[in-house]
């Protein structure tokens, strides 16, 4: 069972940046693949970026394509996501996810960690 433990949220003004960072436990982090998940106040859940195991292949939201950027560190068991250009519509709770294969964090079927509020302030 692997655990998940995000940090770094926090309340930002539109056009500032934040780093979030996720670090696990109880299972072997190179293994896996991992990705980050938001959700806003009244809206689902939905997928932000994910990173494979090697962190050579990463996938974005087009809704955060070239602003946020997703990286790993093995020797770390983190993985982190760097938020740029951060705007109103980017506050929500950022949740960390781990899974066997990008596209299963991408059916969801992955752990997850208890998420971090990011709050942009306009």
């Amino acid at each position: 069972q692997v655990q998940l433990v995000e940090s770094g949220g926090g309340l930002v003004q539109a056009g500032g940046s934040l780093r979030l960072s996720c670090a696990t436990s109880g299972g072997t982090f190179r293994n896996y693949a991992m990705g980050w998940f938001r959700q806003a106040p009244g809206k689902e859940r939905e997928f932000v970026a994910a990173i494979g195991w090697s962190g050579s292949i990463t996938t974005y939201a087009d809704s955060v394509k070239g602003r946020f950027t997703i990286s790993r560190d093995n020797a770390k068991n983190t993985v982190y996501l760097r938020m740029n250009s951060l705007k109103a519509e980017d506050t929500a709770v950022y949740y960390c996810a781990a899974g066997s294969s990008i596209s299963q964090i991408k059916y969801e079927d992955c752990y997850w960690g208890q998420g971090t509020q990011v709050t942009v302030s306009s």
